[in-house]
């Protein structure tokens, strides 16, 4: 390709709402186009590293046993409401009325369509396994789109959906995903880590992220210090302190004028946070909900929505505390009737806590879980933080930060179950098909390679997804012989198989050196009379400082010595 004939043009300067390094340097190089808030549209040159990965996507899923197919993006709202998912998916689904009055939805994964796929094609064990996926828009009305690609409304992703007859079987379509995820991101050049995650509106027992690790990430990771333990924060567990479960002493109300807060009442009793039940009330479905938890954690709400069967947990208002006859500061689950009572675990690992009154400037000593309140949940909803102890046992937590790139669930039933999608076993007897689902955002991992493999110059993409392997500069080709070398090297090195972007614009040296380093391609050639007086063409990295003199000759030999 000839920069004259490229459409898009490269900025000197960011807008001012690009708050990511990605969304500034796409932005910039001419990759990407912003039509809406969390909408773009990709130009050429970032739909040729788009289509790059998602070439390598294809590859790896079709060596996995992966079957390319196409579901539609607009889909009927009956075939949501059949999973639970139409009132519940989060952000909500994004829904209009069809011209025969039929509410139809626009998907932003595609779960119902592939189970309604397998139940209209798989009738018999015989007809299992196989594993289905498309490269396909999806759409989710984000609150909050942000950081260019990395948090968008609409947007391209890989989806693959595993149908297997038993647990062993979708075990192992799961680990035929998880090994060609990580071939994908090898290839595209991203050192990804997989950890621990939730599940959230996919729903499932188990799955796992890829994450890329970056400063620039949004989300959260922890990861133990001495094993290979990694969790994104809403599913990291930790190893709690337990102290000795002591006789348990008579529970005694004492005067706490103006203490509002566990950090006041453990100083004013010269006791540790650990002494101390918090109670803490949140507004689900409407109800008021009360949370107990040991002083010196921190309830994780992903965990709360998680033990209360998805419903999303908020922090109640203080008039919705009030309106409870609750008395914010002074509040424990001591004695409450009528509202549903989850307590973290922690709690059982002492005795004898400090807690509220449920009285205006009053607290009580020595309450204990069972004797003097009940849990009608009692699970881990505490968050983890780094220093705390890896679950596992070895070294302490540290936190990172990285950017999703993929994600992998073992759904199990929860599909199947509310969709009739059934097999006849070898015995006659019907069974649900166990499903694995699986995503990587296609323009997410361009971003994500941005935010990691950048300078202050531009983009250092991998080679597998340069929009070009070359950057051929031509300088002062008004002199014909100039001109009719640097033809000659462009067509050498695309004969050798190398895309070149050969910029043969009239501009000067300066501006063609500053796109060839904002662009981020890996191989730079220049020939200009300078380099000929020199010896040849000049040929170097986008990851050196220096460029080497090549014979003209040579230079498709010292291009693949670069490249490979």
């Amino acid at each position: 390709m000839r920069s004259s004939q490229l459409f898009g043009k490269t900025l000197r300067q960011a807008p001012g709402d690009a708050e990511t390094i990605s969304h500034q340097l796409l932005t910039r190089a001419g990759f990407i186009q912003q039509i809406a808030a969390g909408i773009f549209s990709l130009q050429p040159l970032g739909n040729r590293s788009i289509t790059k990965i998602r070439n390598i996507i294809r590859d790896e899923m079709d060596r996995a046993g992966g079957q390319e197919i196409n579901m539609p993006v607009v889909q009927p709202r009956s075939l949501w409401e059949e999973s639970g998912r139409a009132e519940t998916f989060v952000p909500p689904l994004a829904s209009f009325e069809d011209r025969r009055e039929r509410d139809m939805v626009i998907a932003p994964t595609h779960e119902e369509t592939a189970t309604a796929m397998a139940r209209a094609g798989v009738t018999s064990y015989r007809d299992l396994p196989f594993t289905i996926y498309q490269i396909q828009t999806k759409f989710r009305d984000e609150t909050r789109p942000r950081g260019g690609l990395l948090r968008v409304r609409e947007f391209e992703m890989k989806d693959a959906y595993s149908f297997d007859a038993d647990e062993e079987g979708m075990d192992r379509s799961f680990q035929a995903m998880v090994a060609a995820y990580k071939r994908i991101f090898k290839r595209c050049g991203l050192e990804v880590v997989m950890v621990e995650a939730d599940s959230g509106g996919i729903g499932g027992k188990d799955s796992n992220e890829f994450v890329l690790l970056t400063d620039s990430g949004e989300d959260t990771i922890l990861m133990s210090n001495e094993s290979d333990y990694a969790a994104n924060v809403e599913k990291a567990s930790f190893i709690k302190k337990e102290f000795p479960i002591g006789e348990l002493g008579e529970v005694e109300e004492f005067d706490t004028p103006g203490i509002k807060t566990i950090d006041e009442l453990a100083k004013a009793e010269g006791v540790s946070k650990s002494k101390t039940a918090k109670a803490v009330f949140y507004s689900v479905d409407g109800e008021i909900v009360v949370v107990t938890i040991r002083g010196d954690y921190e309830v994780n709400e992903t965990k709360l929505r998680n033990v209360l069967g998805g419903s999303e947990p908020r922090l109640a208002t203080p008039e919705e505390v009030k309106a409870a006859g609750l008395v914010s500061g002074s509040a424990s689950a001591v004695g409450l009737t009528g509202m549903k009572s989850v307590v973290d675990d922690s709690i059982t690992m002492g005795s004898n806590y400090l807690a509220g009154a449920n009285k205006e400037g009053f607290h009580l000593r020595n309450v204990n879980i069972d004797r003097d309140f009940k849990a009608d949940i009692l699970a881990d909803i505490a968050e983890a933080k780094k220093g705390y102890l890896s679950p596992d046992g070895k070294g302490k937590l540290v936190a990172k930060r990285g950017i999703e790139v993929g994600h992998v669930f073992k759904l199990g039933n929860v599909y199947s179950s509310k969709m009739g999608a059934d097999f006849t076993d070898e015995d006659g007897e019907q069974n649900e098909i166990l499903m694995g689902c699986y995503g990587i955002g296609v323009g997410r991992m361009l971003a994500a390679a941005v935010e990691s493999n950048h300078d202050d110059f531009g983009m250092v993409l991998p080679q597998a997804i340069a929009p070009y392997d070359v950057y051929l500069a031509g300088l002062g080709l008004d002199d014909a012989d100039i001109a009719g070398k640097a033809e000659q090297l462009y067509n050498d090195l695309m004969d050798a198989g190398y895309d070149v972007l050969f910029d043969d614009r009239d501009a000067p040296p300066g501006v063609k050196f500053k796109d060839a380093d904002l662009l981020g391609i890996p191989a730079r050639v220049v020939i200009s009379s300078r380099s000929r007086q020199n010896g040849g063409a000049e040929v170097k990295a986008r990851t050196s400082k220096d460029s080497e003199i090549v014979e003209e000759s040579n230079v498709v030999e010292a291009v693949k010595k670069l490249l490979g």
